[in-house]
């Protein structure tokens, strides 16, 4: 059965959710909502919804379950916060674009109020609603990776000196953590969900001279170092079009226990399995420094765009399936953890490396009627 959905916000983010849930069964997609009429009324038409000009009327003249929360502002966050409560105070649940604030404090009331009202809040984190995510879990879930060791991910678009450009958008221009704030949600996210809480961060950041010719304030290289509750240890280094990345490609996460190793290449392209030496072949069959061959399962898929229907539709299903609000993939819970942890790395940076542990989570009470 499909649940009845209005999209607030229709930039081109806006219109991407629009297309998935156009497109998806478990979606009677039946409004937008945006600001700006124009905006409001072109998505409309496309899509064959009643536009409206304000979320209040939205909710007062369309009986809605989901509101799809796709604003955006400066860092890509702090439009988030009044349609997200709106939303909820009017009893309907909420998908939010990520991050799911640029301010931690609006973040956790979110997280807060959606559990008072015991609404679900999810928020897009799309990066491991893939195919290769999919098989590196159950290579996790069968055993075949072990006991956690560590966890590497490097994320950052393909750029150089020769093809930076000053973004003087005033969402990020003139605001140090543009970068750390709209980007990190998504490998934070990524590391937690393969790995689990993050207990310790270290980080620096610097710009590179290009920026600083520019005046470009952005800290747009990141190097964050973790420590995850179970013992593993963690490395994110993340970039904004500074440099080209090369193993792995723009986006690429190493995960390695006592049993093998696996890598995802490219978000959804591809995952490579290495087998630890004893479990896929003798060691005494093995040269000096060789493992067993790897195991390499490509998706078929190169389009990174095809995450966002594989999330939304994962929401739609969870919200359809009346799952647990605890059970909700890529809650607001995990959107503020990826958020805790960034403000953690803004905090190192700012005390010159110094070791921070995150704000703690809120805890997860379990539902008395499940």
């Amino acid at each position: 059965m499909a649940v009845k959905v209005g999209i607030v916000g229709m930039r081109g983010i806006g219109n991407n959710h629009a297309d998935c849930h156009s497109k998806d069964d478990l979606s009677d997609f039946v409004a937008v909502c945006d600001v700006v009429k124009e905006r409001a009324d072109e998505a409309a038409e496309k899509h064959g919804v009643k536009a409206y000009y304000s979320l209040r009327d939205m909710l007062e003249n369309e009986d809605l379950d989901v509101v799809d929360v796709t604003t955006g502002g400066n860092e890509n966050g702090s439009w988030h916060y009044e349609p997200v409560m709106e939303a909820l105070s009017a009893g309907k649940h909420v998908l939010c674009e990520k991050p799911l604030s640029n301010d931690v404090d609006e973040a956790r009331d979110m997280v807060a109020y959606a559990a008072d009202r015991n609404l679900y809040l999810g928020c897009n984190l799309n990066h491991y609603f893939t195919p290769p995510a999919d098989q590196a879990k159950e290579y996790m879930d069968e055993g075949k990776v072990g006991e956690l060791v560590y966890c590497i991910h490097k994320m950052g678009f393909p750029g150089g000196e020769e093809t930076y450009k000053a973004n003087k958008a005033p969402n990020f221009w003139g605001h140090p953590y543009a970068h750390v704030k709209a980007f990190l949600t998504h490998p934070f996210s990524v590391m937690r969900y393969f790995c689990g809480d993050v207990t310790h961060v270290q980080a620096f950041m610097d710009k590179p001279s290009s920026r600083r010719k520019a005046g470009d304030l952005m800290l747009s290289i990141n190097s964050i170092h973790l420590r995850f509750e179970n013992g593993a240890m963690g490395y994110l280094l993340s970039q904004r079009g500074d440099t080209t990345f090369g193993l792995g490609g723009w986006w690429s996460v190493e995960v390695a226990g006592t049993r093998g190793t696996f890598c995802i290449e490219n978000c959804i392209e591809k995952v490579t399995f290495w087998p630890s030496p004893g479990t896929a072949a003798a060691p005494e069959d093995l040269k000096l420094g060789s493992a067993p061959a790897p195991v390499v399962h490509e998706s078929g898929i190169s389009d990174f765009g095809e995450t966002f229907p594989n999330r939304i539709h994962a929401y739609l299903e969870d919200v359809n399936n009346g799952v647990p609000k605890e059970q909700l993939r890529a809650s607001g819970r995990d959107a503020l953890a990826a958020l805790e942890y960034t403000w953690a790395a803004m905090e190192s940076y700012e005390c010159g490396g110094e070791l921070v542990q995150p704000n703690p989570l809120p805890l997860l009470k379990g539902d008395p009627m499940g």
